[in-house]
């Protein structure tokens, strides 16, 4: 009976677990998600490659890698426009989240 009743306790927290490890999963952005998170995952690093090419392989990458997107647009407002970083947002709510 105590077996039985611990084992449905298992399956009840499993279960109830899951949708919170879903709810804990986010969906990357320009604002929130650092370059270097972007760069390190494949489908984030193409949607980058896409909208800005050779991004990826610019030698001073290394310097901006713990930074957002949108924090580094101070430093290149003419070329990292809201426009650019909506459609890249855009297309990264595309990818699912982990």
């Amino acid at each position: 009976m105590l077996r039985t009743a611990m084992i449905a306790g298992l399956i009840a927290t499993a279960t109830l677990s899951a949708p919170v490890l879903a709810a804990d999963a986010k969906v990357m952005s320009t604002a929130e998600t650092t370059i270097g998170d972007l760069l390190d995952n494949p489908a984030s690093k193409a949607v980058i490659e896409k909208y800005m090419p050779g991004f990826s392989s610019n030698p001073q990458i290394d310097m901006a890698k713990g930074m957002t997107f949108k924090q580094i647009q101070q430093f290149a407002p003419d070329q990292i426009k809201d426009e650019l970083l909506a459609k890249i947002d855009a297309d990264l709510t595309k990818i699912p989240a982990k």
